[in-house]
């Protein structure tokens, strides 16, 4: 049984993670991380550790505490910027398809990353960008806050009983269930605890997201 409250007739919402998701950037993050902890003179594999389950600020407090954070933010801002400009990205297979099938005004991205890479990072993979993306920038709490989500729906004109959250991290299913909203997990051989239904891949999950939108009965209750 799901959180979704959807009604007959009533236009469903899809909103989507992105890094992890729709775009495999581990490999890039990896490599974003190495060469920032090398700047610093810093051990790469231990502030990965670090930075796989913190945000970037609080990363910083953990492996640099003796550098100023803004200076360590600047860096990696612009280590990042570099890697969506050479960097090599490849969608998830699915990810085009899916986002393709939904219609106009009915779904939306919600990233910690911010609104300029992501749009970069859609360009290289010529994945479709929607009307709106919530990003790191528009909120003032990150995951595993409900407030992206909640600011996502809230800028669709979507009760958030009628979206349905796609995620990959523990971090945004958090972000997603506590937000009141249907959530799936991807892109994981186990299940994410708390997801109201789990596909090992995005490919796999295709189908039951376009589905939902429609408003097949099916994939209204798991």
């Amino acid at each position: 049984m799901t959180s979704e409250s959807v009604q007959s007739g009533r236009t469903r919402y899809v909103l989507f993670d992105v890094d992890g998701t729709l775009i495999d950037a581990v490999g890039n993050q990896r490599r974003v991380w190495r060469a920032w902890a090398e700047r610093y003179g810093l051990d790469p594999d231990e502030v990965y550790r670090v930075a796989l389950r913190t945000r970037p600020t609080e990363t910083f407090v953990q492996v640099a505490a003796t550098h100023d954070p803004h200076e360590c933010l600047a860096t990696l801002h612009e280590l990042e910027d570099e890697d969506v400009r050479s960097g090599v990205y490849s969608a998830f297979d699915g990810a085009a398809e899916v986002l393709r099938g939904l219609p106009s005004g009915s779904w939306a991205l919600v990233t910690s990353n911010y609104e300029h890479r992501v749009r970069g990072r859609f360009l290289r993979t010529g994945l479709p960008v929607p009307g709106l993306i919530v990003d790191a920038a528009a909120v003032e709490e990150g995951k595993p806050s409900p407030v992206p989500y909640l600011r996502a729906a809230a800028r669709l004109g979507a009760d958030p009983g009628d979206c349905l959250v796609i995620e990959d991290a523990p971090s945004g299913v958090q972000s997603g269930l506590r937000a009141g909203m249907t959530v799936w997990g991807v892109n994981a051989a186990a299940a994410v605890e708390g997801v109201h239904r789990h596909f090992e891949s995005l490919r796999e999950a295709v189908p039951h997201i376009l589905a939902f939108a429609s408003g097949s009965s099916a994939d209204a209750v798991a």
